[in-house]
């Protein structure tokens, strides 16, 4: 026994260091790719700046400040949060329904279901929303057709509105968020269920005192993944917002336009800070919930 433990220390000891000389350098370099860059961001955040001389050297509070006194960076601010909640919400409310389908049908048909799903997340943010366009537009697949059917008389102007923008941010989050569901549900044994039918439960309560509590962690991982997608969304609400709706990162996008680097180095800070900050607190809440 003393022999075996003797062996086992040091051959232990030079697995963790091959492990360690293997992720080494390819750690150093994303945190060097990822850290450095934000780390010098965030002295931008504080410098100064001019329209007529750019970016001053100094250490200031004044971007930060500006951002939360300024009516237009809190309305932004506002309008940011809110669709990402919206957007999360609708997800979820959408997505859970498909993805307890997903993780219960048996069928031989559930590798095509899956594929399904994910086939929407090889096209890109641009290309879909270029799709909407097509569906939203005044003259578009949708307009037409209401107009067609004598539903309206006029056409339906659906583009460059908060509701194209939603619309748009759902068709790219919901795959997110019936994969992350899908795959804890089918982690939940299904006997349960057939235990609280049997016990006389109706489905909602079935629903609500069974699958919901024990589903948790995988809407709390689905919504912050939306959330977060949401919050840091730009080609769709460029595309489809228009140039009179603004959120977070098209707003950062245009001050680094403007040369703008200390004002735009804020926003991002800001964004990056909020969105991390309702993050913690969903994670911290949904697990005081699920150990209750």
């Amino acid at each position: 026994m003393a022999a075996s433990t003797s062996d086992s220390g040091p051959r232990g000891g030079r697995l963790v260091l091959s492990a360690a000389s293997l992720i080494g350098p390819a750690t150093f370099i994303v945190a060097l790719g990822v850290i450095g860059p934000l780390l010098i961001l965030l002295r931008y955040s504080f410098n100064d700046f001019d329209s007529r001389m750019g970016m001053i050297e100094a250490f200031t509070m004044k971007n930060f400040v500006e951002f939360f006194t300024d009516s237009y960076f809190l309305s932004v601010f506002f309008v940011t949060v809110r669709v990402a909640l919206m957007t999360t919400a609708i997800c979820l409310v959408i997505g859970f329904p498909l993805a307890y389908v997903l993780a219960r049908t048996q069928t031989r048909f559930k590798n095509l279901l899956l594929i399904a799903v994910v086939i929407p997340l090889f096209v890109g943010n641009a290309v879909r929303a270029a799709g909407w366009m097509t569906l939203f537009g005044s003259r578009g697949f949708l307009s037409v057709t209401l107009m067609d059917l004598g539903i309206t008389t006029e056409p339906t102007e659906i583009m460059f509105t908060e509701t194209a923008v939603i619309i748009g941010i759902i068709a790219v989050n919901l795959p997110y968020m019936v994969l992350t569901l899908q795959s804890v549900l089918e982690g939940i044994n299904r006997n349960l269920e057939e235990a609280a039918f049997s016990l006389g439960a109706p489905p909602m309560t079935m629903f609500r005192r069974v699958l919901w509590p024990m589903a948790l962690p995988g809407i709390a991982a689905g919504g912050i993944l939306t959330f977060i997608l949401a919050m840091n969304a730009y080609a769709t609400p460029v595309l489809l917002g228009g140039p009179e709706f603004r959120m977070m990162a098209p707003v950062v996008y245009s001050q680094f336009q403007l040369n703008a680097w200390p004002s735009a180095a804020a926003v991002a800070f800001v964004l990056m800070g909020t969105t991390l900050i309702l993050t913690i607190v969903a994670s911290v809440a949904t697990r005081q919930r699920f150990r209750d």
